[in-house]
Order: C-alpha cells, then sequence, then structure tokens
C-alpha cells in the first residue's frame, strides 16, 4: 500500500441568476497526479447571491476533498474576490460573506498545505456547467465520476 498523499486540484464555481436569485454550486476534482476526475458535482442552493454561492462552492469542494483524504489542495476558481479574500489580499467586509470565509479557513486549516488560483472563466466551463444544470434542474447533481 502507497504512503502517498492525495494531491487534488479543486475547480469551484457558484453562480445566481439574479442577485440575489435562484443560485448553485459546481465543484470538480481531479487528482494532480494524473488528471482523473474523483468527483463532480452540482448543488442547488435555493436563494442566493453570486458571491454566497461562490463561497459555498468553496466548502462543497474542501468538505469533498477532505472526504479523500487530501493531503494537498489547489482552489481553482473564476471568482477573483473569493481568491483575493482567501489569500488575505482584501478583507471580508460583507457580514453575509463573513461565517463563510471563516468556515473556509477553518478547513483550509486541516489541508498539509491550501493553495488558490484564480482563473479565466472561459477556463472554469466544467464546474459552470454544474451550476447550471443544479439550478436549471432545481436539485444536486453528480457527473459521470461523483
Amino acid at each position: 500500500m502507497s504512503l502517498k498523499k492525495l494531491h487534488v486540484r479543486v475547480y469551484i464555481d457558484g453562480g445566481s441568476r439574479g442577485n440575489p436569485g435562484p443560485a448553485g454550486a459546481g465543484v470538480v476534482i481531479r487528482d494532480t497526479e494524473d488528471g482523473q476526475a474523483l468527483h463532480e458535482a452540482g448543488l442547488f442552493l435555493g436563494e442566493a447571491t453570486n458571491n454566497v454561492a461562490e463561497y459555498r462552492a468553496l466548502l462543497a469542494g474542501m468538505e469533498a476533498a477532505k472526504k479523500f483524504d487530501a493531503a494537498e489542495v489547489e482552489i481553482v476558481s473564476d471568482s477573483q474576490l473569493l481568491v483575493r479574500q482567501m489569500t488575505g489580499l482584501y478583507r471580508v467586509k460583507n457580514e453575509g460573506l463573513k461565517p463563510l470565509h471563516d468556515r473556509a479557513m477553518k478547513l483550509a486549516s486541516g489541508f498539509a498545505r491550501c493553495s488558490y488560483r484564480h482563473i479565466r472563466r472561459e477556463d472554469n466551463t466544467h464546474a459552470d456547467r454544474l451550476v447550471n444544470q443544479a439550478i436549471n434542474l432545481r436539485q444536486e447533481v453528480s457527473g459521470e465520476d461523483g
């Protein structure tokens, strides 16, 4: 049995139709070694703002990575606000986001390493597709590997 610790890349996205409006979160977890999708899920969140949906995607991704006993986690998001808040470049001023941010920071401390990377929206289409499927169906959805 290998003692090698799992390193994952967690692609997240959140969105709402209206702000606030019907919202969803998408998560795709890939093994960084071979790129294999380990988990794919879209969550219907009910009514929420776009930023709350982004944080809910982050929390869902971190919780799923924890279930895989991942040691190192790279969070990849097209939300510049979320990435900058999680890396400490921006303060969290919105009272509704503070508890979500605090919970994410606590979850992040449970990994040997947790990093964040901002990507362009067009480079995050898989997670975005899961967001839209969850909102359209108004229920949780999973990908082929989820």
